[in-house]
């Protein structure tokens, strides 16, 4: 229901509400004023009745009885009642002292006349005169004249006054209770709207604003909150743009020298050429010395030459090329290269792999870059040093390899979790935040993904899983 539906709403009822009040007040009063008139008119009557019986006896009035029946007239708001003859003397009233006492018959005005220059008995209404001819027959007895008040039927006309006031007051305190709720009601969620869009406008954008109602209010909170949908979609479109633009700029900044490399790592590969083969001739008793080491020299200028290309590339799509391989004899080959490098940070490496490990398909050369990666991010994670353990299984029902690298460093923060995989990000000082990029994209391209587990404080577990069959890429 809209606001404008329940203000209508409300009003509405108040107004039914005060009609029906106000009618069923009327009918109450009139009928408490029709039966006090009957009673007054009772009361009158028998009066009368009682004057026409003096007047027409033979014998003289019984005083006392007009006498008893004023105890119950009074109650009616009689104070006195008056029987006078023709010739205007008092013969009988509720008065004994004014028996005997003559009236000025021409002062006598019949009917109800308000009495001149006199208050009721208790000072609150002006007492009325109620002068009564009485005729039997043809002939005219005499008069009774009657002293009223009429403080009932006033004290009726001032309640019915007094309730309709009361009804209609309470009617409109209800009203402005109503407007007082709804005021509040609706005042909270606007003001929660303006609290919402201050901070929106400041740039928070993870507000969300509560829409339960189904009125104009709910409908604002709903159309709110697609505005902010829709920010942070162009926000997150910004962000990827900038991120673009600046990795564009980056990488052809880095293609550049990537470049530059690349020469003088072609030069020191032909110079170990030209220097192991002239050492051989040399010196043949001692090439079983210079021949690993020249080899070493030469598979780490290759390696060096393979990731600047790699990193030339880093843009384009991975080349894989698809081949079985024995993972603990990758490993063989890999690790060695940086045991002088561990020894020195005093990082050692304990390989857990059992030995009915079946073969891999997979790019030998990425997979070893990215061995590479894992155990030098562990060992600079550990700068006290420490052990980096190398485990790997075969999961035969998801039909992939687990391969696990799990160090004893200082962990990743809660925060960071979701950002190391991402270029140009990295928490050391010395670094350009490609490495983790690079093995999360060749394991990718392998139609694999590359796990997370860090607790801070606690180390750092990297889980890779590679398909038995990954897809091939000439």
């Amino acid at each position: 229901m809209t606001l404008n539906s329940k203000l209508v709403t409300i009003m509405l009822t108040l107004l039914v509400i005060a009609v029906v009040t106000l009618f069923f007040l009327n009918e109450y009063s009139q009928n408490e004023m029709v039966r006090e008139i009957q009673e007054s008119s009772t009361v009158v009557s028998k009066a009368i009745q009682m004057s026409i019986e003096d007047l027409t006896s033979e014998y003289e009035a019984d005083r006392s009885r007009l006498i008893e029946y004023m105890k119950e007239a009074k109650e009616k708001g009689v104070n006195e009642i008056n029987i006078i003859s023709n010739e205007g003397e008092i013969i009988d009233s509720s008065d004994p002292a004014k028996i005997g006492k003559k009236k000025e018959l021409k002062k006598l005005v019949t009917g109800l006349r308000a009495s001149p220059g006199a208050r009721g008995g208790s000072g609150s209404v002006r007492p009325y005169n109620l002068v009564v001819p009485v005729i039997v027959g043809d002939e005219h007895l005499g008069y009774v004249q009657i002293n009223l008040l009429l403080d009932n039927i006033r004290t009726i006309q001032h309640e019915n006054l007094v309730n309709r006031v009361v009804a209609t007051s309470l009617v409109f305190l209800l009203g402005i209770t109503l407007t007082i709720f709804l005021a509040k009601r609706y005042t909270a969620p606007i003001n929660n709207l303006a609290d919402g869009v201050r901070r929106v406008a400041d740039g928070d954008l993870s507000v969300t604003f509560p829409a339960q109602s189904g009125d104009e209010i709910g409908e604002l909170a709903r159309n709110c909150n697609e505005m902010v949908a829709k920010l942070r979609e162009r926000e997150s479109l910004e962000k990827r743009l900038y991120e673009a633009e600046h990795l564009s700029k980056v990488g052809q900044l880095a293609s550049g020298i990537a470049h530059e490399i690349r020469n003088p790592l072609n030069y020191i590969s032909l110079a170990i050429d030209h220097l192991k083969s002239e050492f051989q001739a040399a010196c043949p008793d001692r090439q079983e010395q210079f021949v690993p080491l020249a080899d070493k020299i030469k598979e780490e200028v290759r390696r060096a030459n393979y990731m600047v290309v790699n990193f030339m590339n880093y843009g384009r799509p991975l080349k894989l090329r698809i081949t079985e391989l024995s993972y603990p004899d990758l490993l063989a080959k890999a690790l060695p290269v940086l045991h002088d490098k561990l020894a020195e940070q005093r990082v050692t490496v304990e390989a857990h792999i059992p030995p009915d490990l079946p073969p891999l398909r997979a790019d030998g050369e990425m997979l070893r870059n990215c061995v590479f990666n894992f155990v030098t991010n562990a060992a600079q994670a550990m700068p006290a040093g420490g052990t980096v353990t190398l485990g790997a299984a075969f999961d035969p029902e998801q039909r992939a390899f687990l391969l696990t690298f799990a160090d004893q460093g200082g962990g990743i923060r809660e925060e960071d979790v979701a950002k190391i995989f991402q270029p140009w990000f990295t928490t050391k000082e010395a670094g350009i935040g490609l490495g983790l990029a690079i093995t999360e994209r060749i394991i990718r391209e392998h139609g694999g993904e590359i796990r997370v587990a860090s607790t801070e404080g606690a180390g750092t577990t990297f889980t890779v899983v590679l398909p038995a069959r990954p897809k091939e890429t000439e």
